[in-house]
């Protein structure tokens, strides 16, 4: 009896230590390319409970919004007909480039000057960083 006990308590700490190791693995990234609408939005909420949904109407678009609370990032998930994402768009005020240089060479491969290559599930997604004038747009999406 004990021993069931100790082996069912052994099988949760394993499921929770690998639920932990997923959350930190996807934690630093906004590449949800391939998640419906629903699986977007039960994540944020679950990871980023930071950024705050904006809920949106678009005619040529449909897509999910988060903001953070100083309005310094705004993420956007473009979604296909099937609810499906396909693209991700981050753009953030120009003073986080820094930190999101760093965050990306630290994770992903560089493939050039502000771009970098994101490999998960044998697909490559191109990150793409742009300079505005008082912003930085971040696009990630599938490589072609």
């Amino acid at each position: 009896m004990l021993l069931k006990f100790h082996s069912k308590k052994s099988m949760k700490i394993i499921t929770l230590f690998g639920a932990l190791i997923l959350t930190c693995i996807c934690a630093h990234s906004q590449n949800l390319i391939g998640y419906t609408g629903d699986d977007i939005l039960e994540y944020m909420k679950e990871n980023h409970s930071d950024m705050n949904y904006n809920n949106v109407v678009n005619s040529k678009f449909t897509y999910l919004k988060y903001s953070d609370s100083s309005e310094n990032q705004t993420v956007l998930f473009f979604l296909n007909r099937d609810s499906v994402c396909n693209s991700v768009r981050i753009i953030c005020d120009a003073a986080l480039k820094p930190q999101k240089v760093k965050e990306f060479n630290s994770h992903y491969m560089k493939k050039g000057d502000n771009k970098w290559v994101d490999k998960r599930d044998g697909k490559d997604y191109l990150i793409e960083m742009m300079d505005g004038k008082w912003s930085c747009v971040i696009s990630i999406e599938r490589e072609k």
